[in-house]
């Protein structure tokens, strides 16, 4: 078995397969290969299919072979967030209420994703109904770190991100509300974008929210862009649809970054605890910045109101799109999800309005910000991966986190503001855990982060390590 084939960027393999210098059934044996060898100890990936994925490629040779034109992902297979419908798949959301439920036709993105050739093979493993950044549920499990077994993955598109970092999928699709492609793309070495609201139409009960988004989750920047070029694009199915063609992101990136207006703050402005590693590291990406020839600048917006924002209006779209299963089943659900259902109870409409009101002054607040700054350079997670077996972290810098989402602020904030933002590996803790920086962008500025982000991915070649697939693989048979 070809091992080579795991770690092929999507867009090479996409290449070797049209120019039938590699079979997808080639492609699709070594990633179940790799699955096989890897996925007990992370269990990353859940309700894989591997007589879907065989046939399914045998298929796909099968029109190459005939002449067929075929799309951009032809053949290339992927595993779906646990939380979006991928027919003839389970759909769990992580929770024993859905258990067994399949799904009976494709999420929007899905249907993109096949339309273009990709090949579903299975789902990547999420907590309950993607409530947290730590991947477990009492269906599939804990997903574990490759980096480190005893650590915590991210989430909740850990699964997703485990599974592209060890070379079981070469990209998988994620989600974000309050950092949920950023967290696990940070604690596995790879890329992940918070899209912005609408460039990826999300079909959903909270129609007109911008907090939750989706994107790809890929093991470089050029990736990201060649995956969303498949996954954007307008459609009458979102009315926040950005009517803007995503070939955008089949144009090369100019990596030159001379001039560029870099804007930077370890602490968004002292408003949030911080772990000193962290900070060291960012310092040492904006010394790169430097050398780039960016005009470098600390700086942060104003994001004082950002935590009323998120906290109202993400409890509120909670109750919105739950209230019927907690009313059923809330005897079969976590407890920090019970809390968030709770909170949203408690809400009246002067408490929504206020933040409704809070959440334009901050996206105005950001707009005047980027009038003057290009990219805004803020860690994405303020500590780094931590033990498993917890659900959160439980102090920050010696400060004490009270909830499950209250070390999350330096991504959630961003979320609350509406801001698309790249979270790009920046290197290692002492003990070889992966950190990541994140590129916040001006209003619909997917492009531009995408852009920066690829060249301080060339500067630095942090994204390129990773996980020493051999001892987990040895675990196994042991």
């Amino acid at each position: 078995m070809d091992q080579r084939l795991n770690f092929e960027s999507a867009r090479d393999l996409a290449t070797q397969i049209k120019q039938r210098k590699v079979s997808v059934r080639e492609v699709m044996e070594a990633h179940l290969s790799q699955i096989n060898d890897v996925n007990p100890k992370v269990n990353a990936i859940v309700s894989l299919n591997e007589d879907i994925a065989l046939a399914s490629a045998s298929a796909a040779d099968d029109l190459l072979a005939a002449g067929a034109e075929v799309g951009p992902l032809h053949g290339l297979p992927i595993v779906i967030k646990d939380t979006h419908n991928a027919k003839g798949f389970l759909t769990t959301y992580g929770s024993p209420i859905f258990r067994d439920n399949t799904a009976t036709s494709d999420d929007l993105l899905v249907e993109r994703l096949r339309a273009a050739g990709a090949i579903v093979i299975g789902k990547s493993n999420v907590p309950e109904f993607a409530a947290g950044a730590h991947t477990f549920n009492e269906v599939f499990g804990v997903t574990r770190n490759p980096y480190n077994l005893e650590k915590t993955a991210g989430g909740s598109s850990g699964g997703a991100a485990v599974a592209v970092t060890c070379g079981m999928v070469p990209f998988a699709d994620g989600s974000d509300m309050g950092g949920s492609l950023r967290y696990p793309a940070c604690f596995n070495n790879v890329v992940g974008l918070r899209t912005s609201p609408g460039r990826i139409p999300y079909p959903k009960a909270s129609l007109y929210s911008p907090l939750g988004v989706q994107g790809p989750i890929t093991r470089d920047v050029k990736d990201a862009a060649f995956m969303l070029s498949v996954m954007a694009g307008p459609s009458n199915r979102s009315p926040l649809s950005i009517e803007e063609s995503a070939s955008l992101f089949l144009t090369d990136f100019d990596l030159d970054l001379t001039g560029v207006r870099v804007a930077w703050s370890a602490d968004l402005g002292g408003l949030i605890p911080v772990d000193p590693q962290i900070k060291r590291n960012l310092e040492e990406q904006v010394k790169i910045f430097n050398d780039l020839g960016c005009v470098v600048e600390e700086a942060c917006p104003n994001l004082n109101d950002a935590e009323e924002v998120f906290q109202v209006l993400r409890a509120y779209e909670f109750e919105l799109t739950y209230s019927n299963l907690f009313d059923r089943f809330r005897e079969l659900m976590k407890p920090s999800f019970i809390w968030n259902m709770e909170k949203g109870r408690k809400l009246n409409a002067t408490t929504i309005g206020r933040a409704e009101n809070l959440r334009y002054q901050l996206f105005n607040t950001m707009r005047s910000f980027f009038e003057n700054y290009d990219v805004l350079l803020l860690p994405v997670s303020q500590v780094a991966a931590f033990d498993a077996d917890l659900e959160y972290p439980p102090s920050i810098n010696g400060v004490t986190m009270q909830t499950y989402l209250d070390w999350m602020r330096s991504c959630y904030y961003i979320s609350a503001a509406g801001n698309p933002a790249l979270s790009v590996p920046s290197g290692f803790t002492t003990d070889g855990l992966p950190l990541g920086i994140q590129l916040v962008g001006p209003h619909r500025g997917d492009y531009e982060v995408l852009r920066i982000g690829a060249a301080f991915e060339v500067a630095t070649g942090y994204g390129k390590k990773r996980p020493n697939l051999a001892n987990i693989k040895n675990l196994n048979q042991a």
